[in-house]
């Protein structure tokens, strides 16, 4: 089985796990300095946020050189050097892919901007012209994940597409040139020894080439990032002859190369056709994510997600957090009982057959910080919106890792580029290493467990009869997670009470009940 069906891998979001320069930023090298943290908490592989030369308009997912590292960063050295001290401890690299959009400072967008319309500068994006009398209107009607119209006028008249910020030109994948661009972008990274790529906004790659305004059937209450039937951008055919193609290069090479999907296909059938076994290995399941605190909703994102995969043979992929979200101990209800539940919910995922992806400072019980004041958001979620939407900034705060007050050892510099908050004294890594009922702790004995048990690491689950408030199931013959969502204490199912309790998230009560908002592992007798 290759590595990557059971890997729990740690996503870095590079400018905020730690500084080695001074200058409030994250960077390689910083990294490099607590991969051997990484090693310890037991993660099998890290995933790294966009690392590439940009402008920085939406936190380096704006790639204006898809070979070469950002300064900011450090340089190809410093990656190479990453990339050996990871696999000396034997952790894996997998690092982001952004396919859909170039930045407008990329060379091509620079170069379509100085050619003539209908030129082959402007074949590699979307240029068109406009509607109206003289072309002033937009092509069509779509709007931006990031607000405002998804077109923006250059100055000979003609529009480009951008669904997301104007500084992030979409590219047209029915262009060749962009198809072996990316083909030899991969090979590049591959060559350099990177296990995988996560892959960006996987579902929106094609787009529906009549260019027609959005239908009157979409659900205006799903989020627009999301697809939905017969979407004029998301979740079209097309795409899957990328990832056909990008399979067979990642099948030339050894060493069982993994790519994981950004695809937000709730469509559970939908959802599969991407990981079909000539096309991409895994994907997120946002279904997961987003469910609430709620047992039948968990239950049913489970089942939803191992029933469609079963068909097409590829694993599950779970998350609870990731840098475009709410941090979980936030959604469940911030505070004491959020931090229960996010605490619950790690001993669930962990438990799920499949992979699991792991957020930095997830396993610290980080919560959402929600006043960052307005001069120092930089999301073009919050700008681009008039501050209505708060953006995404809150979930990227520098880890805190030592001391008690900020910068709390991420940097020398006393202002990194976002404020961390004083409450974090307690959450720091230093102070949860001592504490073996913290957050910290529960990850590192958690992971420890499922690497040692196969059980952990193959098969399928077993549902048990239970409160409705109570998801319980077996992995293999020999162990079986016990999650109470509900307020109030439960017994555990007939025939574990006398289980042995391998790892509670809080403690269990007077006979055993298991309390409101806890999870439970425990060893069945043989």
């Amino acid at each position: 089985m290759a590595w990557w069906h059971d890997a729990v891998i740690y996503q870095v979001y590079v400018r905020s796990f730690a500084d080695s320069t001074g200058d409030g930023v994250g960077d390689l090298r910083g990294i490099i300095a607590k991969l051997p943290y990484l090693a310890q908490l037991g993660v099998d592989a890290v995933w790294l946020n966009p690392f590439y030369p940009s402008p920085q308009k939406d936190a380096g997912y704006d790639v204006s050189d898809y070979r070469d590292v950002e300064p900011l960063f450090g340089d190809l050295s410093d990656f190479d050097n990453l990339m050996g001290a990871a696999h000396r401890l034997g952790l894996r690299v997998v690092i982001d892919l952004v396919p859909n959009h170039t930045s407008s400072e990329h060379p091509w967008f620079r170069a379509a901007l100085a050619a003539p319309p209908n030129s082959r500068e402007r074949a590699r994006y979307l240029f068109r012209d406009g509607r109206g009398e003289s072309g002033e209107l937009p092509p069509n009607d779509w709007q931006s994940i990031f607000g405002g119209s998804a077109w923006t006028r250059v100055g000979d008249g003609q529009w480009y597409l951008h669904l997301f910020a104007p500084e992030q030109p979409d590219l047209d994948w029915t262009d060749q040139g962009v198809v072996a661009e990316f083909d030899d972008i991969l090979r590049f990274w591959l060559d350099r020894g990177v296990d995988g790529f996560r892959i960006d906004v996987a579902h929106g790659l094609a787009k529906d080439p009549a260019l027609v305004d959005m239908p009157d059937h979409l659900d205006p209450d799903i989020p627009p990032w999301v697809a939905q039937s017969r979407h004029p951008f998301w979740d079209r055919d097309e795409v899957h002859e990328v990832y056909r193609r990008w399979r067979s290069i990642l099948d030339s090479y050894p060493g069982d190369r993994v790519t994981v999907a950004e695809a937000w296909v709730y469509d559970p059938t939908r959802f599969a056709r991407y990981l079909r076994r000539d096309e991409l290995h895994t994907a997120f399941n946002f279904t997961f994510l987003m469910a609430p605190w709620d047992a039948s909703a968990l239950r049913g994102a489970i089942d939803d997600t191992l029933e469609g995969l079963r068909d097409v043979g590829a694993p599950a992929t779970w998350v609870l957090a990731n840098h475009d979200v709410a941090r979980e101990v936030s959604r469940y209800g911030d505070g004491a009982i959020g931090l229960r539940r996010a605490r619950a919910a790690c001993l669930l995922m962990l438990s799920l057959p499949g992979s699991a992806y792991i957020y930095q400072g997830e396993e610290l019980g980080l919560e959402e910080v929600r006043d960052i004041p307005p001069e120092l958001r930089q999301d073009p979620l919050y700008s681009r919106s008039g501050g209505a939407d708060p953006g995404r900034d809150g979930c990227r705060v520098p880890m805190p890792w030592t001391g008690d007050a900020p910068p709390f050892g991420f940097s020398s510099s006393p202002s990194p580029w976002l404020p961390q908050p004083p409450t974090w004294a307690a959450k720091t890594a230093e102070a949860q290493e001592r504490d073996p009922a913290s957050m910290l702790s529960l990850y590192r004995n958690a992971l420890r467990i499922r690497s040692s048990r196969e059980d952990l690491r193959a098969g399928g689950l077993q549902w048990l009869d239970t409160d409705a408030s109570v998801l319980a199931f077996t992995r293999g013959t020999g162990f079986a997670c016990v999650v109470n969502t509900g307020p109030e204490p439960v017994p555990l199912p007939a025939g574990l009470a006398s289980a042995r309790v391998r790892l509670a998230s809080d403690p269990l009560g007077r006979g055993g009940d298991l309390p409101g908002d806890t999870a439970v592992w425990v060893e069945l007798p043989a």
